[in-house]
């Protein structure tokens, strides 16, 4: 009978050796073991819905899930099929706010929304007919699937109208009745002013919710009195009043959105509002840019511009984000808009449709720094639509300064 051979017998001293270090080694990981054994955790599921949504849950949300009629507010990142970015609202360093329901989203947007619990992250893969079809947008081509990192920040249920027993006590030549709630003792209000206003909008319906707040967005709302900016009972209204004052006005649809609406306000819907004026004063006017003597250009699309400053270093590219300065003017010279008298430039991602189509074409020929007056025949502008002081078929006129270009 042969005799057993012994671990040394067969591998010798040195395989008598390694098998210590083997002992050795299981002891030393023999209460991590589990953890170097355990088995890697699985990729997160895409889903689809019967619609065609493609859908991933990156991380899962512990808050409630929105309601239709809830605000959102949402960061978020776009891509193309190739992979490029054409919008994100984390480089703008502002997340978006929707109200669900309203049908200001796109159909793929809303759906997945819908899906999701406040806190969540995920990734939408939105086909063209959940999208912009066969008819594109600004940088995105026609028939083109869209990718959209999200993350649903927060949820904000509307409340109704307070019930209380207040009463309007005065009324305009117009129609729009007001209360003063709270008498404020600062300045009355004058055309031209720079007013700054925070305020709550209610839906003067069986329902009084809101339909819109300042408070919401944690952001005051500023325009110039007398310019259109706003809706007409507002400009009726407010020279009635001082800074300081909380009022709340009765507003007929008539002064506000009228027949056609405003999403998300119905047609034919009379508004409330609780407004506290917070400041005014009367802003420096802007100093129209003095062009005599400089060349005019002219693109194959029809942009004219006049350079009055020159920039320096590269052009943006599409998806930059811009921060400009500018004053708007008629054809007639009179100003409607300026971003100078606010004191607060405009910032928005070039090439993505957010401002007017020549603006979008303009702001790729000029550096940082670059100060021009653009002319924008009404095919570059707003066409034959009618928007607030803007009538239709208007050319319009802007000295812009670009400020800055980020990322």
């Amino acid at each position: 009978m042969e005799p057993m051979h012994s671990f040394q017998t067969v591998y010798g001293r040195q395989g008598f050796r390694y098998l210590w270090i083997l002992v050795a080694v299981v002891l030393l990981t023999g209460f991590t073991g589990c953890r170097l054994l355990r088995m890697p955790e699985a990729e997160p599921e895409q889903q689809i819905t019967d619609t065609g949504l493609a859908y991933t849950i990156i991380r899962e949300g512990d808050g409630p899930a929105p309601q239709e009629g809830d605000m959102v507010s949402v960061h978020y990142t776009g891509r193309l099929s190739d992979g490029r970015v054409f919008d994100s609202s984390r480089e703008r360093g502002e997340p978006v706010q929707f109200r669900m329901g309203s049908e200001q989203l796109l159909p793929g947007w809303e759906e997945g929304i819908s899906l999701l619990r406040e806190g969540a992250r995920a990734t939408f893969v939105i086909p063209p007919q959940l999208a912009y079809g066969d008819m594109g947008f600004g940088p995105v081509p026609e028939n083109e699937t869209l990718t959209f990192e999200v993350e649903l920040l927060s949820i904000y249920t509307p409340v109704r109208l307070p019930e209380t027993e207040i009463v309007p006590h005065k009324e305009t030549h117009s129609g729009v009745q007001y209360s003063i709630l709270e008498a404020g003792d600062g300045p009355r209000l004058e055309e031209d002013m720079l007013v700054s206003v925070n305020y709550t909008g209610y839906l003067d319906d069986a329902g009084q919710t809101v339909f819109d707040s300042s408070y919401e967005r944690d952001e005051a709302l500023t325009f110039v009195l007398g310019h259109r900016m706003v809706i007409p009972a507002w400009e009726e209204a407010l020279p009635l009043l001082r800074v300081g004052d909380k009022v709340r006005l009765w507003v007929p649809n008539e002064l506000a959105y009228g027949a056609k609406g405003r999403e998300p306000i119905p047609p034919n819907t009379d508004l409330v509002f609780d407004i506290s004026i917070l400041d005014a004063e009367i802003p420096d006017t802007p100093v129209p840019f003095h062009t005599e003597g400089k060349d005019t250009l002219e693109t194959d699309s029809g942009l004219r511009y006049i350079i009055v400053g020159e920039g320096e270093g590269p052009p943006p590219l599409i998806g930059n984000v811009l921060h400009v300065h500018y004053s708007g003017y008629l054809s007639d010279g009179t100003l409607f808009d300026s971003s100078v008298q606010r004191g607060e430039p405009v910032r928005f991602v070039l090439g993505t449709g957010q401002v007017l189509r020549g603006w979008d074409e303009a702001f790729t020929l000029f550096p940082k720094g670059t100060r021009a007056r653009l002319i924008l025949s009404p095919r570059l502008a707003y066409g034959d639509r009618a928007i607030g002081p803007i009538p239709p078929g208007e050319t319009l006129i802007f000295d812009v300064v670009l400020i800055d270009i980020g990322r």
